[in-house]
């Protein structure tokens, strides 16, 4: 068996095989609260064959909602909805995960497909959705043009930490298993850990303990509120790509501080700190990430996920078998083909006859498959 196929288990919580898939970000709830599209669009991706299925970034406070299409848990009436999704997952032998999120500074936001940029008066007329006030560590707009955010206090502070806890509470009655913690692409929590957004003086910033001190908050309070035997990751941005920003030995000690906290695997992505413009720095091409998952995860000694552009079967078995990471993360590529990792199964040999898909479908395919080659028509 391959090593993307073979099972991996952190703490109690056994993923049949290493492949994830990586939040993606609907924009498509209510008040916060999931609907029919969540089902099928997370569901399909089980169907499909995956190990591990995360939820969409999921504000733990309103105010912390990137756009007005973000998934919450911030209230308890929004548990019933995620329910009989992660039922469904669990049932067709995935483990359901929910990512939690608080956006900060980049809050109130319109949807990528009007414009990434702040909500304005053309989505209250259009839409009737209004802006509200963002927060973030120091009062630095995100970007050119975005207003200014309020700095949080200490009290903000101590809520924020205390609505992860609640909002892992939430998630575990739910029914999911794992938790992700985003803490990337210049969300609140990246926000802190980055001294280019992060100017403060007092006990969350100036040094790199104080800065990381928010991350290390929220981990014990979801710790707190979250089963023993269930993981919990963050997802890091392992450098900003900017000088004067995080880098991947920032990073290392963030994952450090983070282990001792009681999470279990860093999900290593990169950038997202400074606006929508692409750093310089940054090179994109295949697995361009995975180095900083196999840094982080030698140096920190904690599992890792290595995610971004990846798509290639043999690629992300290399990256496995060379212990560059633990587990394989996959959005968009899964978005084009959902049944990716069964289609991957037949590619790397650990499934010749259909077997690993639901019987439903896997049944039809192989008579189809037996035809084919009987009449000729079909020689691979």
């Amino acid at each position: 068996m391959s090593k993307l196929f073979s099972s991996f288990k952190l703490r109690e919580v056994v993923f049949k095989n290493r492949i994830a898939v990586s939040p993606m970000s609907q924009y498509r709830a209510i008040d916060g609260h999931a609907n029919d599209w969540h089902m099928v669009h997370l569901g399909r991706f089980a169907l499909g064959g995956v190990g591990l299925v995360y939820a969409e970034a999921t504000a733990v406070e309103r105010d912390g909602r990137r756009t007005h299409g973000d998934l919450g848990l911030w209230d308890d009436a929004q548990i019933s909805a995620l329910k009989p999704i992660a039922e469904f997952i669990s049932k067709e032998g995935a483990i359901p995960g929910i990512q939690l999120s608080h956006a900060g500074r980049k809050a109130s936001e319109r949807r990528p497909w009007h414009g990434e940029t702040p909500v304005d008066q053309e989505d209250r007329s259009a839409r009737g959705e209004d802006p509200w006030q963002a927060c973030a560590p120091s009062a630095i707009p995100y970007a050119q043009g975005w207003p200014e955010p309020a700095e949080l206090t200490d009290e903000d502070i101590q809520r924020v930490v205390q609505s992860f806890g609640r909002a892992a509470e939430r998630a575990r009655k739910a029914g999911f298993k794992m938790i992700e913690v985003y803490a990337a692409h210049g969300f609140l929590i990246h926000q802190f850990l980055s001294p280019i957004s992060n100017q403060r003086t007092d006990r969350w910033g100036g040094s790199a303990e104080n800065r990381s001190r928010f991350a290390v908050e929220v981990a014990k309070s979801i710790r707190a509120h979250w089963p023993e035997d269930y993981p919990l990751a963050f997802r890091l941005s392992a450098t900003d790509w900017l000088d004067g920003g995080l880098e991947v030995e920032d990073t290392v000690r963030t994952a450090i501080a983070l282990s001792k906290a009681g999470v279990d695997l860093i999900d290593c992505s990169t950038g997202g700190i400074g606006g929508k413009e692409r750093p310089r720095r940054m090179k994109i091409e295949e697995g361009f990430q995975t180095p900083f998952a196999e840094k982080v995860r030698k140096e920190a000694e904690i599992a890792t996920m290595a995610v971004g552009f990846l798509w290639n079967p043999q690629a992300c078995e290399d990256i496995l078998q060379a212990g560059k990471a633990d587990m394989i993360a996959l959005a968009r590529e899964l978005l084009d083909d959902p049944n990716w990792p069964l289609h991957s199964a037949g590619t790397l040999g650990d499934d010749t006859s259909f077997e690993s898909w639901p019987i439903e479908s896997g049944w039809w395919l192989m008579k189809r498959d037996r035809l084919l080659r009987k009449l000729g028509l079909r020689s691979d």
